[in-house]
């Protein structure tokens, strides 16, 4: 799995992307307007890490970066020949759904690893490397040492990194610079702003992610 992503992310062909801070918009829109006033910026923090909470898979998260995602890879996008990267997804992406999102699929590069290690290790390699305007992360076992390490390599390759993690990390340290947790219940959801960047905490309802 290393060598494959190594690869590919070496690939001259690709096209990289500056690493200069201040060339880029310094956020993304999240395509929900109820959030986006809430956030700093107003909207996901661009070459920064947004860690998203949740009780377990499938419960809205994907809802809640398709827009932006869907933005970075739209024809004519500053991003649009940048990869979004999928580093560990418990499950086959739905192609069918996410195409009717706007997401481009041929910007699409998923990469499989089972081992912690592996999984973080891949991530980082996609951050820095500059080719990814996104990588998307599942991850079960990061401490807040390799969050810091995610967060730094997101800055340097000007990628929006997001960790997906277990709400059972909420009380654990996070270097991210916006931090949330996605309440699913049975008739509605709820956003817990737990940390960004000049703004404060504060509970949304997301009605926006109910389908």
């Amino acid at each position: 799995m290393n060598d494959v992503l190594e690869k590919l992310l070496d690939n001259r062909k690709l096209w990289r992307g500056s690493r200069k801070p201040g060339l880029r918009d310094a956020h993304i829109a999240t395509g929900h307007a109820v959030l986006d006033q809430f956030l700093p910026g107003g909207g996901w923090p661009r070459a920064a890490l947004t860690e998203i909470l949740i009780d377990k898979p499938g419960s809205g998260e994907l809802q809640l970066v398709m827009p932006a995602l869907a933005r970075l890879s739209a024809d004519g996008a500053k991003d649009q020949h940048r990869w979004v990267s999928w580093i560990a997804p418990p499950f086959v992406p739905y192609a069918p759904a996410l195409a009717d999102g706007g997401i481009k699929l041929s910007r699409m590069l998923i990469v499989h690893a089972k081992k912690g290690m592996d999984v973080l290790w891949a991530a980082e390699q996609a951050l820095r490397c500059g080719t990814c305007s996104a990588v998307l992360l599942w991850a079960s076992k990061a401490d807040a040492q390799s969050l810091r390490r995610l967060q730094l390599a997101a800055e340097e390759g000007d990628s929006w990194g997001i960790v997906f993690r277990d709400a059972a990390a909420r009380r654990q340290h996070s270097p991210a610079a916006v931090r949330l947790r996605l309440l699913s219940e049975q008739t509605h959801k709820t956003l817990h702003l737990l940390k960004s960047r000049g703004g404060r905490p504060l509970r949304i309802a997301a009605d926006f992610l109910n389908p």
